[in-house]
């Protein structure tokens, strides 16, 4: 498994086709209650897969190439065109390039958190992060507004989440593998699979004296959302280990070599592929992390060689997979890193890096009602910051809930009462869905 640190060392469009539904006038609540009588098909998803892109990876050098800007600000890699006319990326993704009609690119997103960790809270939430509350992950919410059944968890970290459940408690943080599938090998998750020596019998005669020591304390748990989060997950645990369901959809061996394939042989590609199967059998989030975008050195050479081929087979894979197996409108799919970074090349070593950039980014959406194909939002002509009109995380955090059919405007209640808006400043970007 690899492990990066960065520099701070932290570690569907049918509603929009019949004109049912104008984003400006027509309120979520009112189509979701249609939605629900069964009078407006939305193709709406019901699961997710949130890709994090952990140290800030380079717009320029990606999904926002300037080939007319200066040499100290262009780099040396050249944009090639994709399957969609008038769309182009870095030549080093070619596979991302075939398939560009199953995503959307947005471009001049901007926010000012240079930070890592306050960059990555930002994304992984939605709302810029503040002393006084811990903002729920995506992944949190998920779990609380859609649960999976109890045989499968309703979210999956691989191999760890960025972000926890916030102020929603530990009940709805997410199982973490702690570990990435291996090509060619078994993989198993502690708590999922069984070990060598220990049968289902012998699990399930452990949770009955388990049971029975819980009765001896529950007297303790009353009003603790701790305790009451971690008996609910020793409930889940025994379930899911005691089903078969949740351990054959950790079990990538069983995906035929032609379709496995095409996802890679790298630890990414195989999380992708292993993220395939998980909103496959159920799970409803599954957050993925590639990491080492922290390039303040040595940015072409580390992003040729080693971060741009593991996301163009990894994501490919994972964006052509999902439409082979009819899940594509039915998962939303959002990438994004924690920040861009600076269109001037630095020169901290011989070919020069790129330093955190908050002020321009891109992010990357897709499936449900997402329409593919596109490119929303520019960026000036050093991709410096927006051209126009700033996309901020606040706004594409509402445009995937929405795409999951959550209120972005929902209000939460904090253990102490205090009711939190789900995306306070947050605006759906209606040219997603249209």
């Amino acid at each position: 498994m690899e492990i990066h640190s960065t520099c701070d060392g932290m570690q569907r469009r049918d509603m929009l086709k019949a004109g049912v539904l104008s984003l400006g006038g027509f309120t979520l609540a009112n189509y979701m209650r249609m939605a629900s009588a069964g009078q407006v098909d939305s193709g709406r998803a019901d699961r997710a897969i949130f890709i994090e892109l952990n140290g800030g990876p380079s717009h320029l050098d990606t999904f926002d190439l300037k080939p007319e800007a200066p040499d100290t600000v262009r780099g040396s890699f050249k944009p090639i065109a994709t399957n969609v006319p008038g769309i182009h990326i870095s030549e080093h993704l070619p596979k991302l390039a075939n398939c560009a009609d199953k995503y959307a690119i947005l471009r001049g997103v901007s926010h000012t958190l240079a930070a890592h960790e306050l960059g990555r809270k930002y994304v992984n939430t939605g709302s810029k992060p503040i002393p006084s509350l811990d903002y729920p992950s995506y992944g949190a919410v998920v779990s609380k507004e859609n649960p999976a059944d109890a045989d499968i968890p309703s979210q999956v970290a691989i191999p760890r989440g960025s972000h926890g459940p916030g102020f929603l408690g530990i009940r709805y943080a997410a199982l973490e593998t702690n570990s990435t599938p291996v090509f060619g090998q078994p993989y198993s998750v502690r708590g999922i699979s069984l070990t060598a020596g220990i049968h289902v019998d012998e699990v399930k005669r452990r949770q009955l004296l388990l049971k029975k020591l819980d009765r001896r304390f529950s007297e303790l748990e009353a009003n603790d959302q701790l305790l009451e989060g971690l008996d609910q997950f020793g409930e889940q645990a025994y379930t899911m280990i005691t089903s078969s369901r949740a351990r054959e959809a950790f079990d990538i061996s069983q995906e035929p070599a032609s379709f496995s394939k095409q996802f890679g042989e790298e630890s990414f590609g195989q999380s992708c592929l292993l993220a395939l199967r998980l909103v496959e059998s159920g799970v409803r989030l599954v957050n993925l992390q590639l990491g080492g975008w922290d390039t303040h050195q040595d940015n072409f050479t580390r992003l040729k060689e080693n971060n741009l081929p593991k996301l163009d087979a990894g994501l490919s894979g994972l964006l052509v997979g999902l439409e082979q197996r009819g899940l594509l409108e039915r998962t939303a799919v959002f990438v994004t890193g924690e920040f861009g970074r600076t269109p001037k090349i630095n020169e901290r070593s011989a070919e020069g890096g790129r330093d955190h950039y908050p002020r321009c980014m891109f992010m990357l959406m897709a499936g449900g009602a997402v329409r593919g194909g596109q490119v929303i939002g520019e960026s000036d002509d050093t991709a410096a910051g927006p051209r126009h009109e700033a996309i901020s995380p606040d706004d594409v955090a509402a445009s995937f809930y929405y795409n999951l059919g959550i209120d972005p405007t929902l209000e939460y209640d904090t253990s102490t009462g205090r009711p939190i808006t789900l995306v306070r400043n947050g605006t759906v970007i209606e040219k997603l869905f249209s």
